[in-house]
């Protein structure tokens, strides 16, 4: 019963949840319910305890806890109608430590690895400027792409939120080239071989086998946190930092601005025009772009 209930969860909650998201919470479950061994209807505070501390001796980290105790969380709110069990369990505190990130050599080194294949030179790149999520890079169609400006519609970014994120001359030049160069006719930007979108696993295969060559683990979230942190160490205010990424809450990124000074860029928030603001800050942050990738 709890796995035709976890499946019923999952597919009401498909336009309130990111892909990735789904994929989280499936996996959370499906652990919760291999130990506990219960229907959803029997699962008591002491059960999620147990299973936190299991978490614990496994040697995940507070944050990974959280979010797999916030998956049990929302599925047994949504299905019991006596008391939520989780609600008397202490939620294990946040380390709110600096992600894990690439120094500047050590991206120069996974450049350099990737420089005699256009695809995987264009997607490091890629993952590196623009500070995408996997889910969202593998979904980037040509048509997102606003070459002139160099910018590229994330149509469904995490809670289906669109945006736009911004690119460096650099990747736009990789880019170019392993397009040129693509013997395959596909809308998307990253494709597999029938032209469908890449993926992920895929994906996560080729930063896999980087990581082994070059004696560091790096993976395409680890691009992610790379992006965010190197524009924290060049002072971007946290709010542009925030709409890069495309968090809703400014707190998930002051883990990359702690000790930063957001210094006079934080007057342009004070200009007259919502036009001008607009077209200031993107001209500031492309200069922090190109400060950090060509740095």
């Amino acid at each position: 019963m709890s796995a035709e209930a976890h499946q019923s969860f999952l597919n009401d909650n498909q336009t309130r949840f990111s892909p990735d998201t789904i994929r989280s919470y499936r996996i959370s479950l499906t652990q919760f319910f291999s130990f506990c061994k219960k229907d959803f209807s029997d699962v008591k505070a002491t059960d999620v305890r147990a299973w936190l501390s299991s978490l614990e001796e496994q040697g995940l980290k507070p944050r990974t806890i959280h979010l797999k105790l916030s998956a049990l969380k929302s599925f047994l709110e949504e299905n019991l109608t006596k008391k939520n069990p989780t609600l008397t369990v202490k939620t294990p505190k946040k380390d709110d430590s600096l992600p894990y990130y690439l120094s500047r050599r050590e991206i120069t080194l996974l450049q350099e690895l990737t420089r005699n294949d256009l695809r995987d030179r264009a997607l490091v790149e890629t993952l590196y400027a623009t500070g995408v999520r996997i889910s969202e890079l593998i979904n980037i169609k040509l048509e997102d792409i606003k070459w002139e400006n160099r910018q590229i519609w994330i149509r469904k970014g995490k809670g289906n939120k669109e945006r736009f994120v911004l690119f460096s001359h650099d990747c736009a030049e990789r880019l170019k080239a392993y397009l040129e160069n693509r013997k395959i006719n596909s809308d998307f930007l990253f494709s597999n071989s029938r032209g469908g979108r890449w993926n992920r696993t895929l994906i996560e295969i080729r930063f896999q086998k980087f990581s082994e060559t070059l004696g560091f683990k790096v993976r395409p979230h680890t691009m992610r946190h790379t992006f965010a942190a190197h524009l924290a160490e060049k002072n971007m205010p946290q709010s542009y930092i925030q709409e890069l990424l495309g968090y809703v809450n400014i707190n998930t990124t002051r883990i990359y601005t702690r000790s930063t000074s957001v210094g006079a860029m934080q007057g342009v928030n004070h200009c007259h025009s919502p036009y001008l603001v607009e077209r200031v800050r993107n001209v500031l942050i492309n200069m922090y772009l190109e400060v950090m990738i060509n740095s």
